[in-house]
């Protein structure tokens, strides 16, 4: 009998943030899972800026599209400054809410 091997593909959230409403749920979902890990926030906000485009979050934020693939890595934790102008550039807002 042959083995067969499975075949995945690589996935990328970046591919299913479509409409601003999904990316606002996709970082919702992310702080609550982040246990307060920024790095892990940032990431989220990195996706949200390649499913926008990276060039155009990039110019809008002020920034250069390699410092902003660098501050959304998630293996750094972005000045707060920074992630401000980003969720600007990405049209995002933050707000509070009572628990």
């Amino acid at each position: 009998m042959a083995k067969t091997k499975t075949k995945t593909l690589a996935y990328d959230v970046a591919e299913q943030l479509r409409t601003p409403e999904e990316m606002a749920l996709y970082l919702d979902a992310c702080i609550e899972e982040s246990g307060g890990d920024a790095a892990f926030i940032a990431k989220a906000l990195g996706d949200i800026a390649r499913a926008q485009g990276m060039t155009k979050v990039a110019e809008g934020a002020g920034l250069s599209r390699e410092s902003l693939y660098k501050s959304l890595s998630g293996e750094r934790v972005p000045d707060f400054s920074t992630v401000l102008k980003v969720m600007k550039s990405l049209g995002l807002k933050l707000h509070t809410g009572v628990a």
